[in-house]
């Protein structure tokens, strides 16, 4: 009987070892780091740094593992790139690509985000990441001058994949140009395991020359809040998903999207030629729907997308928006190898893609409708005023009173008042650099506006007669002779 208690109690003790050894085994970190463990919360207490990663490529899974304290270290980058062929773009960045680094965390994480802005950079920038609950996701305590840091934290309170932004002012531009990613919170236990997963993020680009215009292009607030879109594309540029930078796979594996839609605009209708979505978790969420063609994902949204490839051969990413496909580059190829399957689908494999169908965009015959003309200064302030709250309001201020340490005031402003010329000048050719007005010192950027003569006119004559100015009357005349010396 002695023996058999021995025996038993010996047993015990392995069951209770290898569970130590498991537990333990738990509150390592994915890099190897230890992680303390607060009985009374059953959370980790150590720290983790996060690994960011660049489109089309996703961190590991976190798993169940447990949470943590995750560093996320990002640096805000603003550099000249690619966005078609022979065509040049200033883009503003998360981590130096466009969408931004791809964040992954868990339920239950305290993240403390370190946001750092290049000092070479022309402008302040924030992030606002959608997972957040908080003021302004996180945008009211990440502002950030170029050459200087901010550090904030935040706790994720719910699984789901999230899109992050810039949001300074104006916050449109400052998503147009590329500031957007995805920030991925994973639910308590983890999700399931599939073979490969890859990250898509859509966007839509506005610049002054048309689709294929050669040379370096700015961007066109105009066409912006017009929601003109020159350009609709997959990870930043056309072609980032197409020929070498396709996404592969092979017969038989599972692939995980996670496809995102940074806008600023464009809602999205992802689609697959060729497959259907097994799953799609709607707009990021829990909620999931199965056996999809083609899912919406809004502007500032995201989807979750999983399926199985049956068969070989190049299926392609779009936009089912289709002229946004075939005519501004949202398009991409996922290339799968591997064997024919028949019984699936018998027909000729063709590698490739479509062919798309020219830069050149073919319109019906239409009349020419002139502009409409102020003749009366009442009429040039009133036309004035409705061009200012569409393309200054955001930087100045409805009452023209600017931003603290970042836009001058247009309001009784001595800068201004001195000299219409400059005034004329800063709006033709935009202005960099430090100035003062009225006493305080202001150094940012004042993009060019590509505005007509008529329009500099009217939303100068309306400056001038606001905000107790100088009442100067500006005219179409006067602008063109500035802009002839130009």
């Amino acid at each position: 009987m002695k023996c058999y208690e021995l025996k038993k109690s010996f047993i015990y003790l392995i069951v209770f070892i290898n569970t130590l050894l498991i537990f333990t085994n738990s509150i390592f970190s994915t890099t190897g780091k230890y992680n303390s463990y607060d009985w009374k919360t059953k959370k980790s207490t150590g720290e983790i740094k996060a690994i960011l990663t660049r489109p089309p490529y996703v961190p590991p899974s976190v798993g169940n593992s447990l949470a943590a304290k995750l560093i996320v270290d990002m640096e805000v980058i603003e550099l000249e790139g690619e966005l078609t062929e022979g065509v040049r773009y200033i883009y503003w960045t998360f981590g130096g690509t466009v969408p931004g680094s791809f964040i992954r965390t868990r339920v239950g994480d305290e993240v403390e985000f370190h946001l750092k802005n290049h000092p070479e950079n022309k402008l302040p920038h924030n992030i606002d990441l959608h997972a957040v609950t908080g003021p302004g996701g996180g945008a009211t305590s990440s502002f950030v001058a170029p050459g200087h840091k901010t550090v904030f934290s935040f706790k994720t309170l719910n699984p789901g994949l999230y899109v992050y932004h810039c949001a300074t002012a104006p916050v449109g531009m400052h998503i147009a140009n590329g500031m957007y990613g995805l920030i991925f919170v994973e639910p308590i236990g983890g999700i399931p395991k599939v073979d490969r997963e890859y990250y898509v993020m859509q966007g839509d680009f506005y610049t002054k020359g048309e689709y294929g215009q050669q040379g370096l292009q700015p961007f066109d607030m105009k066409k912006a809040v017009n929601e003109m879109a020159d350009y609709v594309v997959f990870n930043g540029k056309v072609g980032a998903l197409t020929g070498d930078n396709a996404l592969t796979a092979n017969v038989g594996e599972t692939i995980r999207l996670f496809v995102g839609n940074g806008g600023p605009n464009l809602v999205s209708s992802f689609h697959v030629i060729g497959e259907i979505f097994d799953r799609v978790n709607i707009e990021g969420g829990t909620a999931i729907n199965e056996n999809v063609q083609t899912t919406l994902i809004p502007a500032g949204g995201a989807a979750i997308i999983e399926f199985k490839v049956e068969v070989p051969g190049t299926f392609i990413l779009v936009d089912h928006s289709i002229f946004r496909a075939f005519n501004k580059g949202a398009l991409g190829m996922l290339k799968v190898k591997g064997n024919e399957n028949k019984a699936i689908y018998s027909g000729k494999l063709q590698e490739g893609i479509y062919l798309p169908e020219g830069s050149t965009i073919q319109v019906m015959p239409d009349e020419n409708i002139p502009p409409e003309v102020a003749s009366t200064k009442s009429e040039r302030i009133l036309t004035g005023k409705h061009i200012y709250n569409r393309t200054c309001l955001a930087c100045h201020q409805l009452n023209g009173s600017g931003m603290s340490n970042v836009f001058p005031p247009l309001a009784n402003s001595d800068y201004l008042n001195k000299d219409v010329a400059r005034a004329i000048e800063i709006i033709l050719k935009g202005k960099s650099g430090e100035i003062t007005v009225n006493g305080k010192k202001y150094s940012s950027v004042m993009p060019s506006q590509l505005l007509s003569d008529e329009d500099i006119a009217n939303v100068l004559t309306y400056i001038y007669n606001s905000w107790d100015n100088n009442k100067t009357y500006v005219t179409p005349k006067m602008v063109k002779r500035i802009r002839e010396k130009l």
